[in-house]
């Protein structure tokens, strides 16, 4: 019988709005987000947050690297971890950024350069021997970055808009929708849409619904309201992501427990933690 090939998604980072260090955080893990998904050995980026830094050391590849990485969107805490990637500073390596939220009046090129300009940074991108072209997408195109892999794309609702993704790979299909805030009442049908079915579903759930009220228009949602999501959707597996900076691990083993207990089977994503769909 033929091997099915590899599919899976590793978390690097799984934190929200800054990297929070410290012996508090060791369970879960305090870098900001960013996600490794494989597709038979093809490698896709999902977010440039602190967790990329690790992502980059643990990468041994045989010859030239070739990837893509796909922003959410581009708030500091997603992307602040792109100038110290070192695979895009070695010459022979290839990648391809893309973003689907900035145009018409912006693009990922800018923000990538203007990430690293002084007096923010003291080298600019220039200094990247990597070969890297940057790719802007309308938000609700499907992408087709490798043979075989198909990227439905869906608007989030979130300051200065956002991105989320639909991996699908040999019949298996991987969500990632973070930052994103729910509708006071009913459920974003764009959501609904993009992760209808799917295997894993990994999920914005900065707060409890006890703590929402005093984050309204912020742009974040709730593991609560992931879990009516993954009901509604007929979703198999939902994972809460995006932990907000003040949920340590006590805190954020409590919503495992009662994550548990509202929908069995429901994962609290850790860094270096692997789930195949």
């Amino acid at each position: 019988m033929a091997k099915s090939p590899e599919f899976f998604v590793r978390f690097w980072g799984v934190r929200g709005s800054i990297a929070c260090p410290g012996p508090e955080y060791v369970k879960y893990g305090g870098n900001t987000s960013c996600l490794e998904v494989r597709c038979d050995g093809e490698l896709l980026i999902f977010d440039a947050g602190t967790g990329l830094r690790g992502l980059g050391e643990s990468i041994k590849a045989n010859g030239a690297l070739d990837a893509d990485l796909f922003l959410s969107h581009s708030h500091f805490d997603h992307v602040c971890g792109m100038p110290f990637f070192r695979p895009a500073y070695l010459k022979g390596n290839s990648f391809r950024f893309w973003a689907g939220h900035l145009q018409p009046q912006n693009s990922i090129k800018d923000v990538c350069c203007g990430l690293m300009m002084a007096p923010l940074f003291p080298v600019p991108m220039d200094i990247m021997g990597a070969d890297i072209q940057f790719k802007d997408f309308a938000c609700g195109s499907v992408l087709e970055p490798r043979d075989g892999v198909r990227i439905l794309t869906a608007p989030l609702n979130h300051p200065n808009d956002a991105v989320g993704y639909r991996i699908e790979f040999d019949g298996k299909s991987i969500c990632y929708v973070t930052d994103t805030e729910h509708p006071e009442a009913g459920h974003d049908q764009n959501i609904i849409e993009l992760i209808r079915g799917a295997d894993l579903f990994i999920y914005d759930s900065s707060y409890t619904d006890d703590e929402y009220p005093a984050h309204k228009g912020w742009g974040h949602s709730t593991w609560q309201e992931g879990v009516q999501l993954s009901d509604e959707a007929g979703v198999k597996t939902f994972v809460i992501f995006h932990h907000d900076p003040g949920h340590d691990d006590e805190f954020m083993d409590e919503v495992a427990r009662a994550a548990e207990a509202a929908r069995p089977g429901t994962i609290v994503a850790r860094e270096g933690m692997v789930l195949t769909p």
